[in-house]
C-alpha cells in the first residue's frame, strides 16, 4: 500500500481509487491481501455504498491542519491559495458539498479529472490550468508534510 508519509495527497487519492474500484468490482477484493484488507475496512466502517475510509479522512484532516498552519505563517502559500480560490469556489458550488475545504476541493478536482482521463473524456484548457494550480498546491503541502514528518521522527 502507498505510504502517506511519502506523499500524503497521492495516498488519499489512492485510497479513494481503491474504494471506487472495490465498489465497482467487489469480486476483485480477493485478488490481493491489500484489496481484501481495504474491502474489510469498508465493510466494518459501513462505507461500502459511499463515503471514505477513516484512513483517508484522517490523512485529509492532517493535510487540512497543515494547510491552515501554512495560511497563517507563509505569505507565498497564502498568495497561491488566493490565486486558485475562485476556481475552487466554482468547483465546490457544483458539488453536493459546497462547504468542503480548499484542500479537499483540490483532491476532488484531481480525482475527477483522473476519472475523466481514464474514460478518454476531453478536459478543457481552463480546467487544465486549475488542475496545474491544484497539483502545485498539493505537491507543496505533501512535501511540507513529509519534511515535518521526517523532522519529528529524527
Amino acid at each position: 500500500m502507498k505510504n502517506k508519509h511519502d506523499n500524503i495527497a497521492e495516498y488519499i487519492l489512492y485510497l479513494w481509487q481503491l474504494e471506487d474500484y472495490l465498489r465497482a468490482f467487489p469480486e476483485q477484493a480477493y485478488q490481493s491481501k491489500e484489496l481484501m484488507e481495504i474491502s474489510e475496512m469498508m465493510h466494518q466502517e459501513g462505507i461500502w455504498e459511499s463515503g471514505h475510509l477513516q484512513l483517508a479522512k484522517i490523512a485529509l484532516s492532517e493535510l487540512e491542519d497543515l494547510h491552515e498552519e501554512l495560511l497563517a505563517t507563509e505569505a507565498p502559500y497564502k498568495a497561491t491559495i488566493l490565486h486558485i480560490e475562485p476556481s475552487l469556489n466554482i468547483l465546490k458550488a457544483k458539488t453536493d458539498r459546497p462547504t468542503m475545504s480548499d484542500v479537499e476541493a483540490c483532491l476532488v478536482l484531481l480525482y475527477q479529472v483522473m476519472m475523466l482521463r481514464l474514460q478518454k473524456q476531453e478536459i478543457s484548457e481552463e480546467t487544465n490550468v486549475v488542475v496545474k494550480d491544484a497539483t502545485q498546491l498539493l505537491r507543496f503541502l505533501s512535501k511540507t508534510y513529509m519534511d515535518q514528518d521526517k523532522g519529528e521522527n529524527m
